[in-house]
Formats: structure tokens, C-alpha cells, sequence
């Protein structure tokens, strides 16, 4: 069988440098990002140069032409404002709108080129109101992918606004129905106990959390590299993923099979039939029982939250 012709954006990125060692030898890929290096500076063979917030798709629609699937993992991300100070979560609207403008120039390149399916790169931040509301209060055990996309930043509001754009190519009424897989990617990165030791660099639980209510969160919401690749393959190959009214539009949330979790994998499992085979509490069992279960731990029980 002839190899699924994949263009994946944002290739020179952090999400690519876990899915692209097993991509090479299982696709036949096309990469595209806005820079030819990575994080640490280093070339990307292979990589194309190409601005999709370029409002000019004509520049770059050729790259869509004769693909399969596009993975989508490209991010703008918001930079300082002028006088170098980082910009305040009030003011993130317009540096986060440039990505929802780069969504629409990727789904509409992928609707023109005749490209198949679309597979997001959305995040859980996209129902960020659900965690920080009701999550880490304990007023709510686990949030569906089906409910409504609440965020309560302009980051998550910009990867639920990816989701509902892509209903409008997805539903048909353009004249043809573009397949669309949102992705609400957890934590694919190292939730080690050390990292919650000291000063965070991301912080989830609120005023009223801690370091290590933090490292519970985040062993929920976890997901291994081999889960992700997993993940992803899974929503590439996967046939068919309509809906009972028939439209094929999906979201899945991408975690592991972690004891902890808070968010729901009943649609990546059932549509995509994804299997993830790593739990948070197992891989981390060692800083889990000096942190938070043993008998010099000093904090509050519950999976997550304060």
C-alpha cells in the first residue's frame, strides 16, 4: 500500500519532535514551518519555509497540493509588546487571533487542494473555565469532549475558535464535507516530582493552589510521547469519524491513561479506537508516594486540585 501523503505544519516545533522519528518511516511527509531550525537552533532537513498567517494563500497553497491528511501543529506565539515587557492575558487577543487566521488559511487550503482530512492541534486549555472552575473545586469529576468549549483565556479561546472553523468546512455546506479531528493535547511533556519543587513555569490551580497541587494536575493530564504518537496516527488513519447526523467533525482530548485524569477519552476511544498504554501514576509511582501519598507528605487528598 502507497504511503499517506501527510503535510505537517509547525514541523520545527515541540509537538513535531515527538511524532516525527516514527512519521518519517510510516508517511510520506511534507514539512512546513516558519523557521528551518528548531528550538536549539539546529537545521531541519526537509523543511519548507512558508508563513501561514500570510493572508496571500497563493504563496504557499501549491504545499497542499496531492496530500492526504494535513496535521496541523503550527503556533504563533505572542511575543513581548514594544517596550519588551511581556504581554498581559488581557491584551493576548491579537497575537492569538493570528493563529485563528493561520487555521482558517490551513483549512482553506486544504479544502481547495482536495485534501481529505484535517488534524488539529487543539489544546485543553480550549475548556480551561471547566478545570479552574469546577475541576481543582471539586464540583466536577471529568469534562466531556462533547460539552461546550468554555475558556476563560484568549489562548484557549483561539483553539475553540480552531474547532468551531472547522465545523464550517466540516459540515458540508461549501459543497463538499473537509474531515476535521481536534486534538486537545494535555501535558506532553516530563511531570517529574522535581519540577514541582521549585518555581513553576506553568501554573493551573489557581490562587488557592501549590507546587504540588500543580503536580497533581498535571499527572492528569499527561501524555507520554508513545501516547501522542499513538494518538495522532490514530486520528490520521482511523476511516471513518462521522458523528451520528453524519458530519465528520471530532474532538478527542490526548492524555494518557492516567489514574488521575479529568478529562474524558470516551470519543479517542470509540471513534478512533486510541489505546493509550502509559499511566502518570505508574511512570512517576516513586515522586507520587514522597509527595502526596506517603507518610511525610503534606498535602491534601483528591485526585487533583487544592
Amino acid at each position: 500500500m502507497p504511503k499517506l501523503r501527510i503535510l505537517l505544519t509547525g514541523a520545527s516545533g515541540y509537538i513535531a519532535a515527538q511524532l516525527l522519528g516514527e512519521f518519517r518511516a510510516r508517511y510520506d511527509l511534507r514539512l512546513v514551518d516558519a523557521r528551518e531550525t528548531d528550538a536549539s537552533g539546529r537545521p531541519m532537513p526537509g523543511v519548507v519555509v512558508a508563513d501561514l498567517i500570510d493572508p496571500d494563500r497563493t504563496k504557499y497553497a501549491q504545499l497542499f497540493e496531492g496530500i492526504d491528511v494535513v496535521v496541523h501543529l503550527a503556533y504563533n506565539r505572542p511575543g513581548n509588546d514594544d517596550a519588551g515587557r511581556e504581554i498581559q492575558p488581557i491584551d493576548k487577543f491579537e497575537a492569538e487571533f493570528l493563529n485563528v487566521r493561520m487555521a482558517q488559511n490551513v483549512y482553506r487550503c486544504a479544502y481547495d487542494s482536495g485534501v481529505k482530512r484535517v488534524v488539529m492541534a487543539s489544546s485543553n486549555h480550549a475548556a480551561d473555565w471547566y478545570e479552574h472552575n469546577l475541576i481543582h473545586a471539586r464540583r466536577k469529576e471529568l469534562v466531556q469532549p462533547a460539552e461546550l468549549p468554555l475558556s476563560d483565556n484568549f489562548y484557549g479561546w483561539a483553539k475553540a475558535s480552531y474547532e468551531l472553523l472547522g465545523f464550517v468546512y466540516a459540515c458540508g455546506v461549501f459543497g463538499r464535507k473537509l474531515e476535521v479531528v481536534q486534538v486537545r493535547i494535555g501535558a506532553p511533556r516530563d511531570v517529574a516530582g522535581r519540577h514541582y519543587e521549585k518555581e513553576l513555569v506553568e501554573w493551573h490551580t489557581g490562587a488557592g493552589g501549590s507546587r504540588l497541587a500543580n503536580f497533581k494536575r498535571d499527572l492528569g493530564a499527561y501524555i507520554s510521547e508513545g501516547d501522542l504518537r499513538r494518538l495522532f496516527q490514530r486520528a490520521i488513519e482511523t476511516p471513518r469519524i462521522e458523528d451520528a447526523h453524519g458530519m465528520p467533525w471530532l474532538v478527542v482530548y490526548g492524555i494518557s491513561n492516567n489514574t488521575r485524569a479529568f478529562w474524558s477519552l470516551v470519543s479517542a476511544r470509540e471513534v478512533l479506537g486510541y489505546e493509550p498504554v502509559d499511566d502518570s501514576e505508574v511512570k512517576y509511582a516513586d515522586d507520587v508516594r514522597r509527595l502526596l501519598t506517603g507518610p511525610d507528605a503534606n498535602i491534601p487528598g483528591g485526585r487533583v486540585g487544592t
